[in-house]
């Protein structure tokens, strides 16, 4: 008998992947957790049935989360994420020898630990004595901050379930008031691809764009992401995201990135003229 996981994209479109077997499933107090092992793309995380990671491809998302604005913040000290409870952002961000404190808000504490025992190619840096990992709605948490952080990195689920008030302008407005002068903010944007994807990210958009002085936009392929095609969010207080990047810089620091380089750095925020006319619909 064959197994197979399956994630509707659309009412129309489903990706489905062959499964060697399901290592672990459990509803948590938020949402269903499941891990499970593929010969194509390793183990995968899904919450509520919805894809998070693979073991094959994770290394574009978390790579492009974290490097395109620490490449152009000049001395990112204290950062905080929200999500990220598979560990992959927390990994990359640790490469850098001059990150001092990171701040980590997770809604749901099981998600960490499924991720430590089962995907410890992400989790692998989770007991950095740098990192707090604060078990705490994001929303609630970043309310009560201000000037306080170099970068915030949103590393939600989509804009539905526990994930859902991390898209509203009250969230944004606070982020805002979270960072420093010279802040940072990036988030999942979604994709611009099909219809439903594609409102929900220019709601994102919107927001930010009332929020921040500068918001771009840039992009990465990731195959088991809905089309594909996913896109990131890039807003800051004072940094445009390839005026103010200096590539000698950060490529003087020999990091050793798998799809990150500093020529598609510039060229991630090259867009198709469908997504620029969509974000200019919101602006």
């Amino acid at each position: 008998m064959e197994l197979w996981f399956t994630e509707k994209h659309t009412p129309n479109v489903k990706l489905s992947i062959k499964i060697d077997r399901q290592l672990y499933s459990a509803q948590s107090e938020f949402q269903r957790i499941d891990i499970f092992e593929s010969r194509e793309f390793g183990r995968f995380l899904t919450l509520d049935g919805y894809m998070m990671l693979t073991e094959k491809d994770e290394f574009i998302y978390h790579e492009m989360i974290v490097h395109v604005p620490m490449a152009v913040h000049p001395n990112p000290k204290k950062i905080l994420v929200i999500g990220a409870g598979d560990g992959g952002v927390i990994r990359e961000l640790t490469r850098y020898p001059t990150v001092e404190h990171i701040d980590m808000v997770e809604i749901d504490p099981l998600v960490v630990e499924v991720c430590k025992k089962y995907l410890p190619k992400t989790a692998c840096c989770l007991s950095d004595p740098r990192l707090e990992i604060i078990y705490q709605d994001g929303l609630k948490f970043v309310r009560h901050m201000e000037n306080e952080y170099d970068l915030i990195i949103v590393d939600s689920t989509d804009p539905f379930g526990p994930g859902e008030g991390l898209f509203t302008k009250e969230f944004y407005g606070n982020c805002y008031k979270a960072l420093r002068e010279d802040g940072i903010m990036v988030n999942q944007h979604e994709s611009p691809f099909y219809t439903e994807d594609a409102n929900a990210m220019q709601r994102a958009h919107k927001r930010i764009v009332e929020s921040f002085p500068i918001s771009r936009v840039y992009q990465a392929h990731i195959p088991t992401y809905p089309s594909g095609h996913w896109l990131f969010g890039f807003a800051s207080k004072k940094y445009h995201p390839t005026n103010d990047f200096e590539p000698v810089k950060w490529n003087a620091l020999g990091l050793g990135t798998k799809y990150y380089n500093t020529k598609l750095h510039i060229g991630a925020f090259a867009l198709p003229n469908y997504v620029e006319e969509l974000l200019r619909d919101v602006e």
